[in-house]
């Protein structure tokens, strides 16, 4: 009874029972790639936890100290007092190591979650109006995913982190103009310089996690407003959404999803490996470590940076390094692209209707098949970034894997968007249901095809035999021959 009492009073000041009445029966479609977005939260929310414990025994400082912990191989080496936290978090705080290769593995499941969900947009049309604008906040979480991760990358100081921030560092210096003055900025000073850790440490852990749960937020907060998208199919219009209520029955699966995230991220945390710092040693300006690789999600760029040619613009008495082209013009490009993307497409379609319901990627050929050239061509320059392990492995010249992959890059993504706009575009005439059954007369041209077709289509000329044959009678009848 004091229960209900409380509820009342509230209820009588916040009219609150009608927005839950209708907030719990709100549906939510039961299709698996909706659940990439809840991935990425989750992840988010267990980086978070973990970030927060991480933080209570990591010291983002530069000063030199001898190392005296329980990693006997490295008793007595100088280190920076942020690569000593690392190690103590790793080999003397309980729990440490779980908490920070389940963070570590967070990041790189975030990360993954946001690509696939950014994909699963992109190949289904759900950019269209009215979502615009979750599309926008969507490439900017992608952004700043990125960059958080490889910002809490370099926090350990350990050899590869610190190749890592060496190339970040030429990147900015390459920026015409104005990379001097931010390269500064940001590192305090020249490389080596002893307050990135700290500017790093106030990014990953306070600025960049705020403007992320603010963005995220937003946009949940824009999905509800606008009901969420689906897939085309029995009894589903522009004008409805059938799936799961979103009480009881989507957050039972939702919450499952949570703890099963939870679960996988802490297996992965306890059982596999992940960034062995101790392995790699601390930061030492004048050595570099080989071979070195970043996350997964930094190979494109990495990979950039090892196959551009050597070239760069002098003029003017100005100059336009060579990092600039592959890490800072094209990152710009790619995401410039992204963003516009929603608006090129509705200029060149003349489609400004709102969407609810999603497209099937085989109905829009050009569409997927820039898609898939698209993530060919980032792909190759992922698997470019191990140019020196596959030239190892092969026993053939860095230079010749270097070659092959600069070739690659540019012929691979037009083969696959030929192929598969041309497949989808067969596909999409043919009018058969499945994709196996695609006919081959579907892939000529429509002139040809149609003369193909007309060909088929006419009877067959019939021929009388000539007088005497021996299928000729006078009766007009047919006659063996013996």
């Amino acid at each position: 009874m004091i229960t209900r009492r409380i509820a009342r009073w509230f209820d009588d000041r916040l009219r609150a029972s009608s927005f839950a009445h209708h907030a719990l029966n709100k549906a939510f479609p039961d299709d698996w790639s909706f659940m990439l977005g809840e991935i990425a939260l989750y992840c988010f929310l267990i980086l978070v936890l973990t970030g927060i414990f991480l933080t209570f025994f990591f010291a983002p400082s530069s000063k030199e100290v001898i190392y005296q912990g329980s990693y006997a191989p490295l008793r007595g080496v100088p280190m920076s007092e942020a690569y000593q936290s690392v190690l103590k978090i790793s080999f003397d705080v309980r729990g440490g190591m779980v908490f920070r290769q389940m963070h570590h593995w967070a990041a790189d499941v975030f990360v993954g979650a946001i690509v696939l969900h950014v994909m699963r947009i992109f190949f289904t049309g759900a950019f269209r109006r009215p979502r615009e604008l979750n599309w926008i906040i969507g490439v900017t979480l992608l952004i700043l995913a990125l960059f958080n991760g490889f910002s809490g990358y370099s926090l350990p100081d350990d050899l590869l982190s610190g190749t890592g921030l060496r190339i970040a560092y030429s990147v900015f210096l390459s920026v015409p103009v104005v990379g001097t003055w931010f390269a500064f900025l940001l590192f305090g000073g020249e490389f080596p310089s002893n307050d990135i850790l700290r500017g790093l440490m106030v990014l990953h852990i306070l600025l960049v996690p705020a403007i992320l749960a603010a963005l995220i937020s937003a946009h949940i907060a824009v999905l509800w407003r606008q009901k969420h998208s689906q897939f085309p199919g029995t009894g589903r219009t522009e004008t409805n959404v059938v799936g799961s209520k979103l009480w009881p029955t989507y957050a039972a699966r939702s919450v499952g999803l949570f703890f099963g995230i939870t679960a996988v991220l802490g297996a992965l945390g306890g059982l596999l490996q992940i960034n062995p710092v101790w392995l790699y040693g601390p930061f030492d300006p004048s050595t570099v470590s080989s071979p070195a690789q970043p996350d997964w999600y930094l190979g494109w760029l990495e990979g950039a940076l090892r196959i551009f040619p050597p070239w760069e613009i002098r003029a003017f008495g100005h100059a336009v390094p060579n990092p600039f082209f592959p890490a800072v013009l094209l990152p710009g490009v790619t995401f410039l692209l992204l963003y516009s993307w929603p608006f090129l497409e509705r200029r060149v379609t003349g489609d400004r209707a709102e969407h609810q319901l999603l497209d099937r990627p085989r109905d829009r050929p050009f569409r997927t098949a820039f898609g898939a050239a698209a993530l060919t061509f980032f792909l190759t320059l992922h698997f470019a970034a191990s140019n020196d392990l596959i030239a190892k492995v092969f026993l053939v010249p860095v230079n010749a894997v270097t070659w092959a992959f600069r070739i690659l890059v540019v012929s691979l993504p037009v083969v696959v968007f030929a192929l598969t706009h041309s497949y989808l575009s067969a596909f999409r005439r043919s009018g058969v249901d499945s994709p196996l059954h695609v006919p081959a007369d579907a892939f000529l041209p429509a002139r040809l095809r149609r003369r193909v077709r007309a060909e088929q289509a006419e009877p067959a000329e019939e021929i009388e035999p000539p007088p005497g044959h021996a299928l000729y009678s006078a009766a007009g009848r047919e006659e063996t021959q013996p």
